[in-house]
C-alpha cells in the first residue's frame, strides 16, 4: 500500500499521505505505475465525457486539460528536456546528458511539447463521438513501458533511471503482461502496446545507449500519442 501512495504521489498531482521510505522502496514503486495509470485514465475519461456533453471540442479541451493537470506536466517536462538534449547534443553524450539536466527549456523542448498537445486534442476530438472508456486503459497500458525499459535498458546516470533499474523483476513484467491481455480483449487497438514499447527502447539505445527519468516519461507521452491514433484509425476501419 504504501508504494501504490508513493507512485500516486509521484506520478500526480493527487494529494496522499506524506510517507518516508528507504530509497529501495522508493525504486520499488515503479510496479505500481500501471495501477496508477488507469486512476489517471479514468479521472481523463470522466471529464472528457463530462465536457463533450457539451460540445466535442470542449470534451477534448477538458480532457488534455485534465490530463495535463493530474499529471503535474511531469512526462511533458521529460518529453521537453529530451527534445532539447537530442536537438543540441550531435551525437555527443556527455553534452546530452548535460543539456537534459539543464532546469531552463529550449526551441526544441518548447515545439515538442506544443506538438504533443496539439496531436492529443486533436485526436480526443477525433475519439469524442466514441465511447470515451477507452482511455482509461491507454495510460495504464503507456505505464507499463518503465517496467520494460528500466530492465532492458542501462541507466544513463544516478537518478531516477538508475534507481528504479533493478527494482522490476521478471515476475513484475508477466503478471502486467497478463493484465495487459486481459485488457486486449476489452480493446483490441492495445494490442500494438509492446510493438511501441520495444521500438522506443531501441531507439534510446541506437541514440543515448541508455536511459534516465526523462526518457522514461518521454516515452509514456508517446506511447499515449501513439495509442491514440491507433484507436483512432480503428474506430474508422
Amino acid at each position: 500500500m504504501k508504494c501504490l501512495l508513493l507512485a500516486t504521489g509521484f506520478l500526480t498531482r493527487i494529494p496522499v499521505p506524506a510517507i518516508t521510505v528507504p530509497p529501495a522502496d522508493f525504486a520499488a514503486t515503479i510496479r505500481y505505475y500501471p495501477i496508477v495509470g488507469l486512476l489517471i485514465g479514468f479521472t481523463v475519461a470522466v471529464v472528457g465525457w463530462m465536457g463533450a456533453q457539451v460540445d466535442p471540442w470542449l470534451g477534448a479541451l477538458a480532457a488534455l486539460t485534465m490530463w495535463v493537470g493530474i499529471t503535474g506536466a511531469l512526462h511533458l517536462d521529460g518529453l521537453g528536456d529530451l527534445a532539447d538534449g537530442l536537438g543540441a547534443a550531435h551525437g555527443d553524450r556527455t553534452r546530452l546528458i548535460a543539456v537534459m539536466a539543464d532546469p531552463h527549456i529550449g526551441s526544441f523542448g518548447v515545439v515538442a511539447i506544443v506538438l504533443q498537445l496539439l496531436a492529443k486534442l486533436v485526436l480526443l476530438h477525433a475519439l469524442s463521438p466514441m465511447a470515451w472508456w477507452p482511455l482509461i486503459l491507454l495510460p495504464f497500458a503507456a505505464r507499463i513501458g518503465p517496467l520494460v525499459w528500466a530492465r532492458w535498458l542501462p541507466p544513463l546516470k544516478p537518478g531516477l533511471g538508475a534507481s528504479v533499474a533493478g527494482a522490476v523483476r521478471y515476475r513484475d513484467l508477466i503478471g502486467w503482461g497478463a493484465v495487459w491481455t486481459g485488457a486486449c480483449a476489452l480493446l483490441p487497438a492495445l494490442i500494438v502496446t509492446p510493438l511501441l514499447i520495444g521500438g522506443w527502447a531501441l531507439y534510446l539505445r541506437h541514440r543515448m545507449g541508455g536511459i534516465n527519468g526523462d526518457a522514461h516519461g518521454a516515452g509514456i507521452e508517446l506511447v499515449e500519442t501513439a495509442l491514440l491514433l491507433i484507436l483512432m484509425i480503428a474506430s474508422r476501419l
